[in-house]
């Protein structure tokens, strides 16, 4: 076991090192121009994807093609784990992750990993779009990661095998696939269910083989990883509502112009409500095909749900900082 762990070590240093050759062999355009590379682990069809291709646009247009992007969909360039290892050392310029990953980097994050913390979809873009979403994304910097903007990724509800969630009992005796979020984690076990962190990249096999009976995601996520092939039971409980978040390596940012990183965070933003709409019709769409492929849909009593959760909040007025971010979200309007 111990020359196993060893030769697994050893295979994914190598596998950094050959990342690292690729990445940094392709920083600059032979035109005088900067190329950033950005990597992440979504198919070309994913809403997230489509925003990120049209930010590459927008930026080509903006610089009139003095700083352009290059994306790496699918997993090219390595994990969602290699690629932050990859962003903070300034190897990889920009990349894609949930906000629940960033808890691992500072605790400010988990405060949008809470259950029914938005009262509606307009309240949590107010929230984002707002002084609060800046603070967050500035608040990793100290780990050289710096936030661009928040891209939607809707709410997440429970799927399972075998049968409905409808009520937060149901929960009781499922073993629940969960990212690696401590607020994940506090709230499944909150609602009565078996939190099981797994990635994503293993759950549609944990699936299959009833490692888990089921998981919680956003029906685009449901539909794209063909879950719903094993899953037959969707609840639209939307217990929570994690956004993505587009991170950039400090390393890289500063080493930008003035004017360039005027350039990206434009085209960053402009590319926020092209990911919107996107996310919304594939919304709509994802959850026609999983139930012309046999899934039942329910929509479950929320306030059943919520109402189990309610001690998570009181638990954090022993961290000022995070309970402070609850109050101030709670007062936007």
């Amino acid at each position: 076991m111990h020359i196993y762990l060893k030769a697994r070590a050893r295979l994914y240093r190598a596998s950094i090192f050959f990342l690292f050759l690729l990445v940094f062999s392709q920083c600059m355009n032979t035109g005088g121009g900067r190329s950033l590379k950005l990597a992440h682990g979504l198919p070309t069809d994913h809403p997230v994807h489509l925003a990120m291709v049209s930010m590459a646009e927008n930026c080509a247009k903006l610089s009139e093609g003095n700083l352009t992007i290059e994306i790496y969909p699918s997993g090219q360039l390595g994990s969602e784990q290699q690629c932050v290892e990859l962003l903070q050392i300034g190897s990889l310029a920009i990349t894609k992750v949930s906000a629940a990953v960033l808890e691992s980097f500072t605790d400010d994050y988990k405060v949008l990993g809470l259950p029914y913390l938005f009262r509606s979809k307009e309240h949590a873009f107010k929230v984002l779009d707002g002084e609060i979403g800046q603070e967050l994304l500035l608040s990793t910097e100290k780990k050289w990661i710096r936030g661009l903007c928040f891209y939607d990724a809707g709410s997440r509800s429970f799927y399972t095998i075998d049968k409905a969630v409808l009520t937060p009992d149901d929960l009781a005796g499922l073993k629940i696939r969960v990212m690696k979020s401590k607020t994940a984690l506090e709230m499944v076990k909150a609602l009565g269910g078996s939190p099981t962190p797994l990635s994503w990249g293993e759950l549609f096999t944990a699936l299959q083989s009833g490692v888990v009976d089921g998981a919680e995601n956003n029906p685009p996520s449901f539909y794209t990883s063909h879950h719903y092939e094993v899953c037959k039971h969707y609840s639209l409980d939307e217990h929570t509502s994690v956004p993505d978040v587009l991170i950039i390596s400090k390393k890289i940012w500063y080493g930008l112009s003035k004017e360039e990183q005027g350039w990206l965070q434009n085209a960053a933003n402009e590319s926020v409500p092209v990911e919107r709409k996107l996310w919304a019709e594939s919304v709509e769409t994802s959850l026609k095909e999983v139930e012309k492929a046999g899934v039942k849909i329910y929509y479950p009593d929320k306030s059943l749900f919520s109402n189990k959760v309610d001690n998570i909040y009181d638990s954090y007025k022993e961290h000022p900082t995070i309970y402070s971010y609850i109050q101030r979200i709670k007062a936007v309007q």
